[in-house]
């Protein structure tokens, strides 16, 4: 029997419609330095004020596993799941799923998975062979869609590989939804992930994001696979295309594929015409969520890209516009100028622009000199070490990719000295043990965290701030793959709530623990050495269309 679809999306609609809080007579409201950035936000991204104290940070991937566990076990309405893949041996989270259901006839279960990635090991045990028991079980309650790029098609479609085709795009967005909460992160659903695969992990209580990121989930599983049960499949299930609900084909019918995808995401994606217009001041103690996605690949490419302020340019995706105008802000307006920055990702390709514009946004030397801080540098990029990366020791191509990353970043690193910004910016390389021995972690973290100026107090005089307000957390890896060829979600995170930013501040320090500082003679040490066999590698990807 064919499912119900979801086709009305206007509950992701519901964006705060708060007024600032009336002054009293005689009295001149202070300008929060982040008020600007905000307002131009505004005009890009929906924005929900929530309070800060709705907002956890997990600190493990043990607790991010328990967290999933305990938050599944006690939904009762909705659980949604938003990932690049499931393990293919996860049987405790399917267990955990098909215990809930039981319990409780009123809960429906969402899973949304990459085709690529979650049909890597068919006719061999798989994702959709994880799956597939729980749509034969539970019928209509549960639905389990795979999402196909439009890019992967003809040629490449038939004869490129498997783990290599995947180079051309994916659904990437990690949304793990519970009743009226939801949770972001990079983190995938499988066992590398719950006991030694270190990310970020942000739990928000609301009922109206919960609701927002529901539809976004939804909408992508409306243009994707469904997942069927199959006895007479050796891996137990079929995939069945959109076709059979009347929609295009991302393999056989890619432009129409994407004029529907289109039409049907970026509405959901923009802001309301009265949040363009009226914005909504940032004071004090308020809280900011900014949901951000990714979806070049369906949307196309903004137009008028010549304005690379994004100033005029009518926007497709909204992530890269709204971190361009933050890293502009840093760079260029003078309440922020001497901000710092953290910037982390587990595998380390900085899209140029963004990679161009976080330089640009280092604060001067000069100005820390003055403020005490002669040796502190107050901009920091963590990548993983070749010994974190979760490529380290794999077979075929795909294990020179950890020396591709060590490549990338002496480009950074040379980079850095070209712009004359050595001195504002260092590298670490975050390394806890080897990858594939005893207690050996690999790193898989991305974001950034920007904390702004010393700040006058009541009397006037400057005082440091607690901790970073502003964050970006979600799934993209910032790279031209991620702006170009992968689905990616996430959320901007503007506080000025202090309790928050010392949350914030907490989260940077626990990912610096195990990191430590990398230059340019480290990277070109014997051990470090790029071969020809990976920078050739490395050259064939981008010339052929696909990206790390």
């Amino acid at each position: 029997m064919r499912r119900p679809r979801v086709h009305n999306l206007q509950i992701a609609r519901r964006y705060s419609s708060a007024t600032s809080s009336p002054q009293l007579p005689g009295s001149v409201a202070k300008v929060h330095p982040l008020a600007a950035v905000t307002s131009q936000i505004d005009r890009v991204a929906p924005r929900f004020e929530i309070d800060a104290s709705q907002i956890e940070i997990i600190d493990s991937p043990t607790a991010f596993y328990a967290t999933l566990k305990n938050k599944i076990k006690t939904a009762r309405r909705r659980i949604y799941l938003s990932t690049l893949y499931i393990g293919k041996s996860e049987h405790e989270l399917i267990q955990t799923l098909r215990d809930a259901l039981e319990a409780n006839p009123e809960l429906h279960v969402s899973i949304l998975t990459d085709y690529l990635r979650g049909t890597r090991e068919d006719p061999h045990p798989s994702c959709g062979t994880l799956l597939a028991p729980l749509v034969k079980d539970f019928g209509d309650r549960v639905k389990v869609c795979m999402y196909h790029t439009p890019n992967l098609y003809g040629w490449k479609k038939k004869y490129m590989p498997k783990r290599i085709n995947e180079g051309w795009g994916l659904q990437h967005m990690k949304l793990y939804g519970f009743d009226d909460e939801i949770m972001l992160s990079g983190a995938n659903l499988s066992e590398d992930y719950f006991t030694n695969r270190l990310d970020r992990y942000h739990m928000f209580k609301s009922k109206e994001l919960a609701d927002y990121y529901a539809a976004v989930h939804e909408a992508v599983s409306e243009i994707s696979y469904d997942l069927l049960p199959s006895e007479e499949e050796k891996g137990g299930f079929v995939l069945q295309s959109p076709i059979h609900r009347g929609l295009p084909d991302p393999v056989w019918h890619s432009k129409r594929y994407k004029k529907y995808a289109k039409d049907l995401l970026e509405p959901l994606i923009h802001p309301r015409a009265k949040q363009r217009l009226s914005s909504l001041d940032f004071q004090e103690n308020k809280t900011f969520v900014y949901p951000l996605a990714q979806f070049d690949i369906l949307l196309g490419q903004p137009r008028n890209r010549e304005f690379l302020d994004y100033e005029i340019a009518q926007y497709t995706s909204t992530e890269k516009p709204v971190l361009t105008k933050l890293l502009t802000a840093l760079a260029e307006d003078s309440k922020l100028r001497n901000a710092k920055w953290t910037f982390t990702a587990g595998y380390f390709n900085i899209d140029p622009d963004i990679c161009k514009r976080l330089i640009d946004a280092t604060p001067a030397v000069r100005a820390l000199t003055q403020a005490g801080n002669p040796s502190e540098k107050p901009c920091t990029v963590i990548t993983a070490s070749p010994w974190a990366n979760g490529f380290y020791g794999s077979a075929g191509v795909s294990g020179m990719l950890p020396a591709a990353y060590t490549l990338l970043s002496r480009r950074f690193l040379a980079q850095v000295e070209k712009a004359g910004k050595q001195d504002a910016i260092q590298l670490k390389e975050w390394r806890k043990g080897t990858v594939g021995q005893p207690a050996g972690f690999t790193y898989h973290a991305k974001g950034i965290w920007a904390t702004l100026p010393p700040q006058e107090d009541q009397s006037g005089n400057l005082v440091d701030e607690v901790g970073p307000s502003v964050t970006l957390v979600g799934s993209s890896n910032y790279t031209k793959r991620s702006y170009s060829l992968d689905l990616e979600v996430g959320a901007l995170v503007v506080t000025a709530d202090a309790d928050l930013k010392r949350k914030l501040k907490a989260e940077t320090e626990w990912l610096e623990r195990d990191a430590s500082v990398t230059t340019q003679d480290d990277l070109m040490k014997i051990d470090r050495r790029v071969g020809a066999r990976v920078r050739a590698a490395l050259w064939l990807v981008e010339r052929l269309g696909g990206a790390l």
